[in-house]
């Protein structure tokens, strides 16, 4: 297996993404066929970006679009329900090269929530916009919007009544305690011109109550780019990641400690997360191609591909 440590030469490209972290039980191969499936063809997605000479930023955005877009994962088509049966989605995006970054939270009719933090990003007036205001801002933007069932699955439904069942006023990860496994996505990427950046998008968790936010939209919590340092993209216990500002933890212990990345991002998690009480992963990237995927949680869906290498995708310690 071709490691993802080493840096990349110079002009060469590198992605990497996620579709959530969690207590995934195991199964046979056949049954996660369809999941390495969709991480490998939403890693296509932002390769095929990168490839024809474009930036990071479309790049993860490609990454994340299609992920959304796919009923496997808690984001977008397939999102988790709240305690009222309904859906709010967050997504959060930044730019490595300007920090330019933009966020929704809570929104409930936009088609790829991404996009609409994409048009909040490139508006440049603030960074993190919510609610029905910045649901018709988005539409008048020319984001897609659709009806709130839209966003709902069978299966989904039936997670929220098996919550119900245990617990009714315990919100949990989509992933724990379900015979589903999915989650909180997002993706990194470095481009041929050098610069990074990262992009994040949830439905939240199962039984959240109604208003909940989570990291995902949190720049520095969830979502964090800079040149100078690293791009990543979490996944996992929300609180967690706010109180411990695990995605800009990891660039701090790079550019203020001079951790390499593996470094930075592991400690990210033993010792920022894992502390709180809090369980998940991350995805991250540097300017020199080098990947670190750690996480606590029993597994974490991702795939990976640097330029001149093979793409991989894993669940758990071992990839194909």
């Amino acid at each position: 297996m071709p490691s993802h440590d080493t840096p990349l030469p110079p002009g060469r490209h590198a992605l990497a993404l996620h579709g959530g972290a969690g207590t995934i039980a195991r199964s046979s191969a056949e049954a996660e066929a369809p999941y390495h499936a969709a991480l490998r063809a939403a890693l296509a997605a932002g390769d095929a970006v990168l490839s024809s000479g474009g930036t990071a930023l479309q790049a993860v955005v490609a990454a994340v679009v299609a992920l959304e877009d796919c009923p496997l994962f808690n984001a977008g088509h397939g999102a988790v329900f709240t305690a009222d049966e309904t859906h709010e989605l967050d997504a959060g995006v930044m730019d490595g090269r300007t920090l330019a970054a933009g966020a929704l939270a809570g929104v409930t009719t936009l088609r790829n929530p991404i996009l609409g933090a994409l048009e909040v990003l490139r508006d440049g007036h603030c960074v993190l916009m919510g609610g029905a205001a910045a649901e018709r801002w988005c539409a008048a933007r020319g984001v897609a919007s659709v009806e709130p069932g839209y966003f709902s699955t069978a299966q989904r439904r039936a997670q929220l009544h098996a919550a119900r069942a245990r617990d009714r006023d315990r919100a949990v990860l989509d992933h724990t305690g379900a015979s589903t496994k999915m989650g909180t996505v997002g993706a990194v990427a470095l481009d041929r011109h050098g610069h990074i950046a990262a992009a994040t998008s949830t439905g939240g968790m199962t039984n959240k109550r109604p208003g909940r936010i989570g990291d995902t939209p949190l720049v520095g919590a969830g979502v964090y780019a800079h040149d100078a340092g690293c791009a990543v993209s979490t996944t996992g216990t929300g609180e967690h990641f706010i109180r411990g500002c695990v995605a800009h933890d990891v660039h701090a212990r790079m550019v203020y400690a001079g951790l390499p990345l593996a470094d930075a991002a592991h400690r990210a998690i033993t010792e920022s997360l894992a502390p709180l009480g809090g369980s998940g992963g991350l995805v991250a990237i540097d300017r020199q191609g080098r990947i670190a995927m750690p996480y606590n949680s029993d597994g974490m869906y991702r795939a990976w591909l640097r330029e001149g290498e093979s793409a991989r995708s894993a669940v758990f310690d071992d990839a194909i």
